[in-house]
């Protein structure tokens, strides 16, 4: 469960930052209304929310009190450089975190605004609330690449292809987890 969770973390990590790389670099301030969250944002929270969740789990609430929830939806006055950076920071504690873990830890009740969870709930429920954002910044640099969106799975008339050269493969059990995410580096 845990490797396979950090590889499905590391495979929505991996979405956004291609789907990013599709749309100029000030494009993730953009907003198409007053109650919409540019990208900058949905970086800043999730950033925030990783910090606090990942950090002493099993000494602190995940819920720390230095964490500016509210301010994270505020535009952000950072650069492009540095919403990456805060990006960046907060998956390395992830991913630092995760690893640390070992079997016998999934099953230890840790607490997130004081509600009790087994770091194996924990996971789960931080990798939908990741995977929904990481979504929300596909979407949003699918919209901004003006018309010049690359496919990050398969493209739009290209299922009858890609089901054949599966179909032509050797049935077998793979990782295909391991497959998207080696297609990506």
């Amino acid at each position: 469960m845990l490797k396979a969770s950090i590889k499905q973390f590391r495979y929505y990590k991996q979405l956004a930052d291609k789907a990013m790389t599709q749309i100029p670099p000030q494009s993730i301030f953009h907003r198409f209304h007053a109650e919409d969250n540019s990208i900058a944002v949905i970086i800043s929270h999730m950033a925030g929310n990783m910090k606090s969740r990942w950090t002493n789990i099993f000494t602190e609430d995940g819920e720390k009190p230095w964490r500016n929830r509210d301010g994270e939806f505020e535009e952000s006055t950072l650069s492009h450089e540095e919403i990456l950076k805060t990006w960046e920071e907060g998956w390395k504690l992830l991913f630092d975190t995760l690893s640390g873990l070992r079997k016998k830890d999934l099953k230890t009740v840790i607490y997130i605004r004081n509600e009790g969870l087994t770091i194996e709930d924990a996971i789960i429920r931080q990798l939908c609330h990741y995977s929904y954002h990481c979504g929300q910044i596909v979407y949003k640099c699918k919209q901004l690449s003006a018309g010049n969106w690359q496919s990050l799975s398969i493209p739009r008339r290209g299922s009858k292809e890609y089901n054949q050269s599966k179909f032509d493969q050797v049935k077998e059990k793979r990782d295909y987890l391991q497959s998207l995410l080696d297609q990506g580096s």
